[in-house]
């Protein structure tokens, strides 16, 4: 059973020290659990927002599936980081002008195999962009998912689809977080209900640094938050983690920086290549 991350839950007690950065987030006595989420699936070795890749993402230890959210010319949520087809499919154009039946005709693997030659399979060519629908099919009420409100404003009743879909499906709410730029999406998701655990994503152009303000406003409806990992250092990790916020930024890919944010506190982070992060915590 995968673990997760969720404010104030540690792991159980350990008898060995922890690392000195850490330490000065939480008792020396105690160990936090690194969340490992498969961003866009394990998207550095398959097509990002794929069954194959979320797949991929599992197999190669990631702890929870990142599913980016956009939304049909007839309501359907899909896993699509951009509000346009044309970097990850052989379409072109908003996918909100476009119905499901026309988005599941493009080809959302070919592409992946143009740009990264060396990780190139055959069978990635022709994969069809998934539903969240299918999403939940095929990886069940109990997995683990991290789940964005992508540009909600462009999408009105995003959440009240998103939830309807976590209702029919029974998803485990216990293993699911719902994140956003927006901090009127995720309010929104907190009055629809307020038993979803939230994460707010900053912006690396506003929030180099965060008040204390920032963070009580961000406590009152959310668990965490998700900053660019660039502009981060060992105090602003600490102030958030010490306000007893979450903290999982994004997307870090290098061993090295993953474990100096690691020895910074960080509760979790968004990483491509999920097995490497597996290995980094498995050695610490």
């Amino acid at each position: 059973m995968k673990k997760k991350c969720i404010s104030g839950f540690f792991a159980l007690l350990m008898g060995v020290g922890i690392a000195s950065g850490a330490g000065e987030a939480i008792a020396n006595e105690k160990q936090k659990d690194i969340l490992n989420v498969s961003h866009r699936g394990a998207s550095g070795y398959a097509p990002e927002h794929t069954l194959v890749s979320y797949e991929m993402g599992e197999k190669l230890k990631g702890d929870y599936i990142e599913i980016d959210l956009q939304m049909t010319k007839d309501g359907q949520l899909i896993a699509m980081h951009d509000e346009t087809l044309d970097r990850t499919t052989n379409g072109t154009g908003l996918v909100k002008d476009y119905t499901l039946a026309q988005i599941k005709e493009l080809d959302a693997g070919s592409w992946f195999n143009e740009k990264y030659p060396q990780y190139a399979q055959t069978s990635y060519e022709g994969l069809t962009v998934p539903t969240l629908e299918e999403v939940f099919q095929e990886f069940g009420k109990n997995e683990n998912y991290y789940i964005e409100t992508k540009s909600p404003e462009v999408y009105p009743g995003m959440e009240e689809e998103l939830l309807r879909l976590v209702e029919k499906y029974e998803i485990n709410k216990k293993k699911l977080l719902v994140q956003s730029f927006s901090a009127e999406s995720l309010l929104k998701m907190n009055v629809l209900d307020p038993s979803v655990n939230l994460v707010q994503l900053l912006s690396y152009k506003t929030h180099a640094v965060i008040t204390d303000a920032e963070i009580a406003t961000i406590k009152k409806y959310a668990i965490g938050v998700g900053p660019n990992h660039t502009y981060l250092n060992k105090e602003y990790v600490q102030k958030v983690v010490n306000s007893g916020l979450e903290i999982h930024p994004y997307t870090v890919n290098a061993k090295e920086t993953m474990k100096k944010l690691i020895d910074w506190g960080v509760t979790g982070m968004f990483t491509n290549f999920p097995d490497i992060l597996y290995e980094v915590k498995k050695g610490r």
